[in-house]
């Protein structure tokens, strides 16, 4: 009986030891290391047609190497097709990855059917066929092109990819896949680099996109070696909370296009359907004033969207006060309310002040700083917003008001959905008034806010 040959790889970075260690020394992780059972073949047995190897590929220079678009796939979802940078590339390996239950499959599949002029080869490990039919009959979209497969094993699914030939390859998921080249159980961290590798061998060689759906880790992170990352072209983050009904799509890692773009879904019984306007579902649109809401607008990639700030400022019911942030940097709120105690002599140190930014969604830009402010001051005063007021600036440690980008992006966005004022910081780029029909006031410091808005 032959030895079983086994082998020690960090689960954070992916490297290889014989011996079991407590510290990595790729990456310095603690206890990141787990035995394995590996066995190599001497030769890859791939099906797909390897003619790249057969020719040499030589060096060039920079300067004689031509320079040629790449093609892409226009999808039938113009979301997705905004964060992969324009569509999907061809030859590409996209990483899709989420919590459990948040509408990964569900989006895939919606994608796959709705391809009517491709061929696409959907995968699936998880899930029966007649599940994953009843899922499209539930979406209402049936294709003819879309072919469904469940299969783990890479070697039989290559051996169904060269008889039918997709445009358009999905793997759910990567975690269920096995390579008959390393002996080790579906899921282990030599299993999803090897089946990574393979399917990154088969698009590149013909050109065929790949979408891998990705499992997550407790902490968020997706679930296996780091180098996966690595060797993807674009990783997809598929987030939200299962509470609400809205699903956001972000870019984490993107060799085509920028990673600041995002996608915005509402799951509905027909399946997700594109919000094309956000910003009308990220403000309630209650007439009624309410203290301590007020409107902000922000940038996610190129897209400007307004968001519903709300604050609640009340007496400390205990010895220490209480501050709680949800889809804000809990930090830089700390640090708005010091400015606004310097600063301003407002008296926050003995109150709780809660913040949460409406829609579940979150929201890194500064130039929702000043609406932050506003709504904190509103509800400490008891006193509303008037809902016709937008605002967008940033706010400095010594009270003044900062300029933002893309401010002209912002005011039409804010025009647009009907808003009759919007407070802006004030800077050396005069913004021209005349063509905008909302009032545009500029202020300096947060005392000049205070007077626009509540008099």
């Amino acid at each position: 009986m032959a030895k079983v040959k086994t082998t020690y790889f960090c689960q954070n970075c992916g490297a290889q030891s014989p011996q079991w260690l407590g510290k990595c020394n790729s990456c310095n992780q603690w206890n990141t290391f787990v035995e394995e059972v590996i066995e190599k073949s001497d030769k890859r047995k791939i099906p797909f047609s390897s003619e790249k190897d057969k020719r040499v590929v030589k060096p060039q220079r920079l300067t004689e190497i031509k320079q040629e678009n790449e093609n892409r796939i226009q999808l039938k979802d113009a979301e997705m097709n905004r964060v992969l940078g324009g569509g999907l590339v061809l030859g590409s390996l996209v990483l899709f990855g989420g919590e459990p239950g948040i509408g990964k499959s569900t989006l895939l599949l919606q994608t796959a059917v709705a391809q009517s002029g491709l061929k696409v080869l959907y995968v699936s490990g998880e899930e029966s066929e007649q599940q994953i039919s009843m899922r499209a009959e539930r979406l209402g979209q049936l294709n003819d092109n879309c072919f469904i497969l469940t299969e783990t094993s890479t070697q039989n699914i290559f051996l169904q990819i060269q008889e039918i030939q997709p445009d358009l390859l999905i793997i759910d998921s990567i975690q269920t896949l096995q390579s008959p080249i390393i002996e080790s159980s579906p899921g282990s961290i030599s299993q999803i680099r090897e089946c990574t590798a393979e399917l990154l061998q088969f698009a590149k060689e013909t050109a065929t996109p790949v979408f891998l759906i990705g499992h997550i880790t407790k902490e968020g992170a997706l679930a296996g070696p780091k180098v996966l990352e690595h060797m993807v072209d674009t990783v997809l983050h598929f987030e939200g909370d299962r509470n609400h009904f809205y699903r956001l799509l972000r870019s984490v890692k993107n060799r085509f296009g920028s990673t600041n773009e995002l996608g915005i879904y509402e799951m509905g019984s027909g399946g997700l359907r594109e919000v094309e306007n956000p910003s009308e579902i990220l403000i309630s649109g209650n007439n009624e004033n309410l203290s301590g809401i007020s409107i902000a607008c922000t940038l996610e990639g190129v897209r400007p969207i307004l968001v519903e700030i709300q604050a609640l400022v009340s007496t400390a019911a205990y010895g220490t006060p209480q501050r709680s942030s949800t889809g804000f940097d809990l930090r830089r709120l700390n640090m708005l309310l010091a400015v606004l105690e310097k600063r301003c002599g407002f008296k926050l140190a003995a109150k709780d002040v809660f913040l949460n930014i409406a829609g579940g969604i979150k929201v890194d830009d500064p130039a929702i700083d000043l609406a932050v402010v506003c709504a904190v001051m509103s509800s400490n005063a008891d006193i509303a917003i008037p809902n016709t007021i937008c605002l967008a600036a940033e706010v400095g440690l010594s009270g003044e008001i900062r300029p933002v980008n893309r401010l002209e992006q912002r005011i039409s966005e804010a025009e647009k959905l009907g808003f009759e004022k919007i407070i802006v910081a004030k800077s050396k780029t005069q913004v021209d008034t005349k063509k905008y029909a909302i009032q545009i006031f500029e202020a300096g410091k947060i005392e000049e806010v205070v007077r626009i808005i509540f008099g």
